[in-house]
């Protein structure tokens, strides 16, 4: 059903009833003033003469209209004549007065005996008692007064009032149509034009909510205002946007899921070979009887610790490129995020004849971020200063505290370098430096970029230069966390810490 419609039925199904109320009380409030002048007019006519007369003679003594004319039309007529003198005031019309006494018995043979109600109302000592034979106004009543002397044979009068209408005049609703009706069709009236604007809004934003709908919630919804539509309204905009932004991150999250294959088959397969290549040699030294040769266990060794960092750089980045949802904000303590960084790259630095080393501060420093992502930007870095060192060369990790507080983490090393012109481009991805491309083809230029990355991520700076030692130094440079790492109280020198024996 329309709204329209149905807030039509609901103010006819409200304005009838309270109609009807009003008619009620209009029709009682006029019984009330016609039981009042009939009333009126008796004590008034028996005060003005008409006592004497009726106790004159009360066998006779009555007030009853003249016979209808003919084609006079039912009980209408001319106001009543007394059959004494025409005196006292003006009778309605058709009215006829009839007197009793103190025990309501009428001494005039043809006075209507007295309804059992009216007569109980006055034993229990009313002034006035009415009867009609229905509610109505226009319907034949009886009223009987007690007279205020209450003696005599006319201690009681009786009106008979006939009614406004005969039989066949008379309505089939007491009430009249402008006390019901009318009101009704006004109030429904005004509701359907009151309900036209908003009808048309509604409309209105049911077309805008499709053609948003459509447009993959493209767009925006334009009803403007300050009601309960407009709310809607900005509430079906508000959820267009949420949806787009969960579309976009799926999307999002998609592309990265594809881009992170299409990087994993093409940079795994690369160093698989190598692996390979080197398992084979290995398999034909066994079938042949021979010694197997150390350097290419370690050559294969490299290759599997090459492809553990790729494929934890792939992951690295495929939640970098996901954004700040995939990021978890933990207590991080950078000193033993330092340890496992060089415990786990010592091996690899052994087999390279490099020497790594580590200094970090006491106490702890601590600081708020993405624990995994902090771990695989130091690895990267320290990864790259071992891999494209010399044999003999060495790598340095120096954790320090700063003013501020802050903190900085210098990965350095006295290896070839990176010339100046190349430095500003070695954070960009898949970009490697030529010295690089040269002592390592199998590089996929991924380290830096995650270290950059993940350095903007944390609000830090990464800064690449000349190291003191002629090779490349790394500074990841950012504010320490407000809350001190536990047994932090102050801060001193970095503790330096020599590659075990």
């Amino acid at each position: 059903m329309k709204l329209r419609m149905r807030l039509a039925l609901m103010t006819v199904a409200v304005a009838v009833p309270v109609a009807l109320c009003m008619g009620w009380l209009h029709v009682a409030s006029q019984v009330r003033a016609l039981e009042s002048a009939l009333s009126e007019y008796a004590l008034a006519h028996m005060l003005s003469g008409g006592r004497e007369r009726c106790e004159a003679s009360p066998t006779d003594w009555s007030i009853v209209p003249p016979p209808s004319r003919p084609g006079g039309g039912g009980d209408r007529g001319p106001p009543p004549k007394p059959r004494g003198r025409p005196h006292g005031p003006r009778p309605p019309p058709g009215s006829r007065l009839y007197a009793y006494d103190a025990q309501l018995s009428a001494h005039n043979p043809a006075a209507p005996a007295l309804d059992a109600s009216l007569v109980e109302s006055m034993r229990e000592g009313r002034a006035l008692a009415s009867r009609a034979s229905a509610f109505g106004v226009d319907e034949p009543r009886e009223v009987l007064v007690r007279m205020p002397w209450g003696t005599g044979p006319c201690a009681f009068a009786l009106v008979q009032w006939p009614g406004r209408f005969n039989t066949e005049e008379r309505p089939t609703v007491p009430f009249p149509h402008e006390y019901w009706l009318i009101p009704t069709g006004i109030a429904l009236a005004g509701v359907l034009f009151a309900l036209g604007p908003v009808v048309r809004r509604l409309r209105q934003l049911t077309g805008e909510v499709r053609t948003f709908v459509r447009s993959a919630y493209q767009g925006s919804i334009t009803q403007q205002g300050n009601d309960e539509i407009s709310e809607l309204a900005r509430a079906f905009d508000d959820a267009g946007r949420e949806v787009r932004a969960q579309m976009d991150l799926k999307e999002k999250r998609e592309q990265t899921l594809r881009s992170f294959l299409e990087n994993t088959t093409h940079d795994v397969m690369i160093p698989l070979t190598v692996l390979q290549g080197h398992l084979a040699e290995l398999q034909q030294h066994a079938a042949k009887g021979t010694p197997v040769e150390a350097s290419v266990v370690a050559a294969a060794s490299q290759e599997a610790h090459y492809m553990a960092a790729l494929i934890h750089n792939l992951g690295a980045a495929a939640r970098l490129e996901a954004g700040e949802p995939s990021v978890q904000r933990v207590p991080v303590n950078l000193n033993a995020l330092v340890e496992r960084c060089v415990g786990r790259h010592r091996p690899i630095a052994r087999q390279q004849g490099v020497q790594l080393d580590y200094a970090i501060p006491d106490p702890p420093v601590s600081l708020t971020g993405d624990d995994t992502l902090i771990e695989q930007a130091v690895s990267n870095v320290i990864y790259n200063a071992v891999r494209y060192n010399a044999r003999g060369g060495h790598v340095a990790v120096v954790l320090e505290r700063e003013p501020g507080p802050a903190f900085r983490l210098r990965v350095l090393d006295d290896g070839p370098g990176i010339p100046e012109g190349e430095l500003s481009r070695l954070v960009e991805r898949r970009v490697r430096g030529d010295a690089a491309r040269t002592r390592g083809p199998g590089g996929h230029g991924l380290g830096l970029n995650i270290a950059w990355k993940v350095a903007v991520l944390h609000g830090w700076s990464l800064q690449l230069g000349r190291s003191e030692y002629g090779g490349l130094q790394v500074d990841f440079l950012g504010e320490l966390s407000s809350e001190p790492a536990p047994g932090a109280e102050r801060a001193e020198a970095p503790t330096p810490h020599p590659p075990p024996a």
